[in-house]
């Protein structure tokens, strides 16, 4: 795919009707990781054929994990091979654009007998990788990394692991999922202390395929030596996909949307609490469970947006939304402040300095600040944005365009297929007046 795709959005459009946007990421990447580890047959559907999780497909299927699909449907069936029968792969392992896949695997890697070399692209080649290799390491694994801590990473294999209790320095779910699913390979107990909540798929997930996992206040526990039983998942719609249309049918006059089935696990619905208290419309309809994860429809209605101080307990729960939520803010009345945010300098993208920029470039009074941002909202202005190869700064200055003065130009657009494969027709039908160009 040419990385010379542009987006290029004119302005007034309203969402309108019902979509569905593709299937959750972090469950996608889970739904291949421990399908494959099972023990018997895994049924997924709405499994999302994004590039990040085809890597992590493609990885299982190198270590001798058979997976039939995925269809048009998003289902696939993968042949579990239990917890100690992959294969040692022929080449090193292409995690592409995914730190989710190379921080978990890193984790599940650690407990094989063969060694392992994954490798990623530029992005990912950049990202600090020493938050898992470190607790890895007190678990007795030996995972090699560049001298600045990042990919390519060199696991060795025949390691014993022992469990370890782990006070994490920092809230992350990729490195609490990489310590536990360590922990499936390890002597005796594993477990983690998380400073604030984060997304806990992986406890959801292991518990779906029979893994007995204990969570008390914010320590989550497991011992390792037991196994996985396959099953049938059935992946929620992604609420970070969603997320761009909340906040553009909520900044668009005339819009009222609703998405179909989108995951709303409660470590993940901040995105709908902070809207919530900017003044948006936000209406849950259809409420039910989907393979022990919430799912509901969300209905959302154009509303007038205030600017707030984010609350700090919210920043986890919604740390992918916040680019789109920088356009809620500059579309609000007001002053939004962004505080203990300092993780979204170290996404695909410095998240913080990337928005304020291309936020500034549209005339918008964006200070970026060491771990958030203040933004004073105005009118947005016409500009060429440079997406910095980040798919959700794409996706977000994609639906600014609805509201600015003029049409907005959003380059290096490819790697929104990463997470959001048919953006731009979605994006479209909805009501976005949105093209995309090579």
């Amino acid at each position: 795919m040419s990385d010379s795709m542009q987006f290029v959005v004119q302005p007034g459009g309203a969402l309108t009707g019902r979509i569905r946007v593709p299937g959750d990421k972090s469950i996608s990447h889970r739904s291949i990781m421990l399908g494959s580890l099972a023990e018997g047959t895994t049924y997924v559907s709405g499994f999302l054929q994004g590039e990040d999780c085809l890597c992590t497909l493609n990885a299982f299927r190198a270590m001798g994990v058979e997976i039939q699909g995925p269809n048009a449907q998003g289902e696939l069936t993968i042949q579990g091979v239990g917890l100690h029968g992959l294969q040692a792969p022929a080449h090193a392992l292409d995690m592409g654009n995914s730190g989710t896949s190379m921080r978990l695997m890193s984790g599940l890697m650690a407990g094989q007998a063969f060694d392992v070399r994954m490798i990623g692209d530029v992005s990912l080649s950049k990202r600090p990788m020493k938050r898992v290799t470190v607790p890895l390491s007190q678990m007795g694994a030996v995972i090699e990394t560049t001298a600045a801590g990042t990919p390519p990473l060199q696991v060795k294999g025949g390691q014993t692991l022992k469990g370890i209790h782990y006070d994490m320095p920092m809230a992350s779910a990729q490195v609490k999922s990489s310590i536990l699913l360590a922990g499936l390979y390890a002597q005796g107990t594993t477990s983690v202390t998380e400073p604030a909540p984060t997304r806990d798929h992986t406890e959801r997930m292991l518990r779906g395929f029979g893994y007995a996992v204990q969570t008390e206040g914010n320590k989550i526990t497991l011992q390792g030596g037991g196994k996985l039983t396959a099953t049938t998942i059935d992946v929620p719609s992604d609420i970070s996909s969603a997320a761009f249309f909340m906040v553009g049918a909520s900044i668009a006059p005339g819009s009222d949307l609703i998405i179909e089935h989108v995951g709303l696990n409660p470590t993940r619905t901040g995105v709908i609490d902070i809207l919530r208290l900017m003044g948006g419309d936000l209406t849950l309809l259809n409420e039910r469970e989907v393979g022990g994860e919430p799912v509901a429809d969300i209905r959302v209605r154009y509303a007038p947006l205030k600017g707030i101080t984010i609350p700090e307990e919210l920043v986890p729960l919604a740390i992918d939304e916040f680019p789109v939520l920088f356009v809620a803010a500059s579309c609000a009345t007001g002053q939004t402040v962004l505080t203990g945010a300092e993780e979204l300098r170290v996404k695909e993208s410095d998240r913080i300095q990337v928005m304020a920029d291309g936020l500034i470039a549209c005339g918008i009074d964006a200070k970026p600040t060491p771990d958030g941002i203040i933004i004073q909202g105005g009118q947005l202005g016409s500009a060429t944005i440079e997406s910095h190869h980040d798919h959700r700064i794409a996706m977000a200055f994609s639906m600014a365009g609805l509201r600015a003065s003029a049409p907005m130009t959003i380059t290096n657009c490819a790697t929104v297929n990463t997470s959001f494969p048919g953006f731009v027709s979605l994006a479209a039908k909805a009501g976005v007046r949105i093209t995309s160009h090579e």
